[in-house]
């Protein structure tokens, strides 16, 4: 699947919250709720943002492992697999990431 269709998918289940905005990054489409990045698009997967205190609940979850970029694990974000991300629910991961995210600043 594209990162065009997971784009789609995030989009529906952010439509309801308020200040997300979107921009390209990590290859794909990134979206920011307040200027801070909240998810992402990947090939057949979607990027979260939960910070360090969520990631072993997080990673815990069907479908879910730690990012890494060039070979170095990226603390507080995870991949979830697509189909498991939908299965379990967006919302439920949006949720998730919102619990770190919606603690930060605007930026």
């Amino acid at each position: 699947m594209s990162h065009q269709y997971t784009a789609e998918l995030l989009r529906e289940a952010l439509q309801s919250r308020q200040g997300i905005t979107e921009k390209k990054m990590f290859g794909g489409i990134c979206f920011l709720m307040n200027g801070n990045m909240l998810c992402g698009t990947g090939e057949d997967r979607v990027m979260f943002r939960v910070g360090k205190d969520l990631e072993a609940e997080a990673r815990a979850r069907p479908g879910a492992e730690t990012m890494e970029m060039g070979g170095r694990k990226m603390g507080g974000l995870v991949w979830v697999d697509l189909d498991a991300a939908v299965e379990t629910g967006l919302d439920n991961w949006i949720s998730l990431a919102n619990k770190f995210v919606g603690s930060l600043p605007p930026k």
